[in-house]
């Protein structure tokens, strides 16, 4: 029996052993080196997002730019692997992005209220001026 069929040569196990081994590395390296993003930066986005409406910009144009920089200085806090700074300013993001909306809110709710009072005062100068009969 010829004993070269039944055994294989130790160079392509070890090749291949040695390129898993390789590849494994490579792999872990890579997600070691992908810094993770805390939690609070998905609901910032989220808040951002909701919160950056026509209405919003228009009536709230400084809150909403204060929330949407600090959302992007969390992000680059996460690029840098600093989550504690991530995790602080994200957090910080989704305050002033509602703050933002109740700004808009409230400058809304003000110019309602004038309208309303200009339309009643319109309406008491109107009564005024018709004679009783």
């Amino acid at each position: 029996m010829n004993s070269t069929l039944f055994c294989a040569s130790p160079k392509p196990a070890r090749l291949r052993t040695a390129s898993t081994l390789v590849l494994t590395a490579s792999l872990l390296g890579a997600c070691a080196s992908t810094p993770e993003a805390p939690p609070q930066l998905a609901v910032a986005e989220a808040a951002v997002q909701r919160a950056n409406t026509p209405t919003t910009m228009a009536d709230a144009p400084a809150q909403l730019r204060v929330a949407t920089d600090k959302l992007a200085a969390a992000r680059a806090a996460v690029t840098a692997g600093d989550t504690p700074r991530a995790r602080m300013l994200s957090e910080q993001a989704e305050i002033d992005a509602r703050v933002a909306e109740l700004h808009a809110d409230s400058m809304r709710s003000g110019k309602a209220a004038k309208e309303s009072q200009d339309a009643a005062r319109a309406l008491s100068e109107e009564i005024q001026r018709k004679p009783a009969r």
